[in-house]
């Protein structure tokens, strides 16, 4: 009894702000990580970086959020793990509160695999010749990297961003159903 496009365009923000969410999660930590895993290639820290890009997407996205629900929420109490939503214009404390865990489930993957590709990228330039030219000119290492390195390994980054983007989409059924957010996931599952 209610036209389609008002109850598309009323669920819309929801899962626009947790798919925006998600991609600032997965950037800083993917990006972060596979920039630290590339520059100490071959050690501890480039190990555990590897095996949570490999735990990132091998786990399904209902488990990390089922996992997430009961350890955070429901064992250590942190924060809610469903209830009643509140607008991000009505308070925007309790929205971030009841977005982040879903946020953190649909980022884990999709960090994993900026995670990767950050640190292909990153091992790939850092062996290019004006890389040793910077280094060589006597910049400090880290602007060598974050300048010269990240900047160059960035742009196959982005590209994964924009591919990624359409299947954060798709994936918040799964999640806004698991969390019960009021997205579009869940009222097409509905």
């Amino acid at each position: 009894g209610e036209p389609v496009l008002d109850a598309i365009l009323s669920r819309f923000p929801v899962t626009i702000q947790l798919a925006l969410m998600s991609v600032v999660i997965a950037l800083t930590v993917g990006v972060s990580m596979g920039v630290l895993s590339a520059v100490f290639d071959n050690s501890l820290i480039d190990f555990i970086g590897r095996l949570f890009a490999l735990m990132g997407l091998a786990m399904p996205n209902f488990l990390v959020g089922t996992l997430i629900i009961y350890g955070l929420s429901v064992y250590f109490g942190i924060l809610p793990n469903a209830g009643d939503y509140v607008e991000f214009t009505e308070d925007p404390i309790r929205n971030l509160e009841q977005l982040i865990f879903p946020a953190l489930t649909l980022g884990f993957s999709f960090s994993a695999s900026v995670m990767r590709t950050t640190r292909s990228a990153m091992l790939e330039v850092l062996n290019e010749d004006y890389i040793r030219t910077a280094r060589s000119k006597g910049l400090p290492e880290r602007t060598v990297i974050m300048r010269h390195g990240l900047r160059n390994a960035f742009i196959p980054v982005l590209t994964l961003v924009g591919v990624e983007v359409g299947y954060l989409l798709g994936g918040t059924v799964i999640i806004e159903q698991i969390f019960a957010l009021p997205g579009l996931g869940r009222l097409a599952l509905n």
